[in-house]
């Protein structure tokens, strides 16, 4: 069973980033992936401020992201970028922290103007950090989204579609990789 780990930007366990990134972790664990959620607001931010790498909550999260073979980077976009406590937490990653790893992006905002963010701001940094294979991602407006009384996620008919497809992208992804033998890591390099 692979791993799959995703790590929810938003500052806000309300958002409807947190609700979709939990939608989308629910349908993978029901595809047969063992899902496992990062929530980055949950983690002391003292110690994602002062970068203690070796702080309990910080060191169980990268200890998921390095088992991880595909891992789901959410988060809400403001001021055309992804959220500070994102990137505190991404430059906890070590330099190659996602190698061997399918990565999607996916992101929220309120307008139609921070769609880009994913290639300008977010796929630069996801690709610093060694993710072989960054696939297409997924920019939602999170006015699309919504919750029903039950508090499952509903998407308009072409956002469901769009979101499926990265989804199959990544998994995908995962099994021809999961398929490939191993480099030893001095090939890989």
């Amino acid at each position: 069973m692979s791993l799959v780990v995703t790590i929810n930007g938003s500052p806000s366990a309300t958002s409807r980033t947190t609700k979709l990134t939990a939608s989308v972790g629910a349908g993978l664990a029901l595809d047969g992936f063992d899902v496992r959620a990062i929530n980055v607001r949950d983690i002391p931010a003292e110690d994602l401020l002062h970068a203690r790498a070796d702080a309990p909550a910080i060191r169980a999260a990268l200890a998921l992201v390095e088992r991880a073979r595909g891992v789901i980077i959410s988060t809400p976009i403001y001021k055309a970028s992804y959220t500070g406590i994102l990137k505190a937490f991404l430059d906890l990653l070590p330099q190659a922290g996602l190698r061997d790893k399918v990565v999607l992006p996916l992101c929220t905002g309120g307008t139609l103007a921070h769609v880009l963010a994913i290639d300008y701001a977010l796929r630069p940094v996801l690709l610093s950090l060694g993710a072989p294979h960054v696939v297409e991602g997924l920019f939602v407006l999170d006015k699309t989204i919504e919750l029903d009384d039950t508090g499952t996620v509903r998407l308009p008919p072409e956002v469901r579609q769009r979101l499926d497809s990265v989804v199959g992208q990544l998994t995908s992804a995962i099994h021809t990789q999961h398929a490939r033998p191993a480099l030893p890591r001095s090939a890989a390099a």
